[in-house]
């Protein structure tokens, strides 16, 4: 799909696995509305281990029954896109961290849709 190709903007925005928004994971609706909000595309990343603003280490332990992990939302889409989700989920992020760089889009392929 040509039109995608290109200077677009990607957005990350950190947050812990045990993050939630109305009793649901933060992640989950993250995605959810990301996916509304028409974005092309988003991942989610669950983390080994990292720490944060409180510089508290966050890893795996094979012996808890619960795990608190970093976890990453990564979308890749035009800035105005991107910047106007972002402003939506304002209300939704209690505590993250979030970035925005410039990256350039060389191949953006998806079946039955062939390579306009």
């Amino acid at each position: 799909m040509k039109r995608f190709l290109g200077s677009r903007k990607r957005v990350r925005i950190y947050l812990d696995s045990g993050d939630t928004y109305e009793g649901s994971p933060l992640w989950e609706h993250l995605l959810t509305q990301a996916q509304k909000e028409g974005i092309t595309g988003a991942t989610v990343y669950k983390a080994v281990a990292g720490f944060g603003a409180h510089s508290q280490i966050r890893s795996f332990n094979v012996w808890s029954l619960s795990q608190n992990l970093p976890l990453i939302v990564e979308m890749v889409d035009e800035e105005t896109k991107i910047r106007d989700f972002l402003q939506k989920a304002d209300a939704w992020l209690n505590e993250a961290f979030v970035t925005m760089e410039e990256v350039e889009v060389i191949a953006y392929k998806h079946p039955g849709h062939g390579d306009r």
